[in-house]
């Protein structure tokens, strides 16, 4: 069966992302980094750390490219990796000296060069557009939760 009020809006979101993706990323690569490597610095950026699987929990990238981006960036001196304090068995990654400056240097130009664009949204528009997305990421975690269950297994 086919669903046509859900495809206008699947299509709109999904252009949306794509046009943040090219705009964001034709900035970023003026940094010196690639996208994914400006997510861990701007992720770890004023914190003590993170382990690995806090990255992947808070970062745009997928567990098994996260080492790799990871090594990159500490071959660049950027970030370390330390033992946990809490858990001997996790690794903190954090940023280095230059790291922390590079963060400081990339971090606030790279959201002011976005803001124009939701700028352009009144204050009252960016907050109904955040309220709705929200609504919809809700929704699809709720449905994604449901179909991993258990109980919603055949044996």
């Amino acid at each position: 069966m086919s669903h046509p009020v859900v495809i206008p809006v699947l299509r709109e979101l999904v252009r949306c992302y794509q046009a943040f993706e090219r705009v964001s990323k034709t900035h970023i690569r003026l940094t010196g980094l690639t996208p994914p490597q400006f997510d861990i610095v701007a992720t770890l950026g004023n914190t003590p750390g993170l382990t690995f699987k806090e990255l992947g929990q808070r970062t745009l990238i997928t567990k098994g490219t996260l080492t790799g981006v990871v090594d990159r960036l500490e071959e660049r001196g950027i970030v370390r990796r330390i033992a946990s304090d809490c858990d001997g068995r996790s690794t903190l990654v954090q940023l280095t000296r230059s790291g922390e400056d590079l963060f400081e240097r990339t971090f606030v130009p790279h959201l002011a060069y976005l803001a124009p664009a939701f700028e352009a949204l009144s204050d009252c528009e960016r907050r109904e557009l955040e309220k709705r997305l929200a609504q919809l990421r809700v929704e699809l975690e709720r449905r994604q939760a449901a179909m991993a269950s258990p109980a919603d297994c055949a044996e």
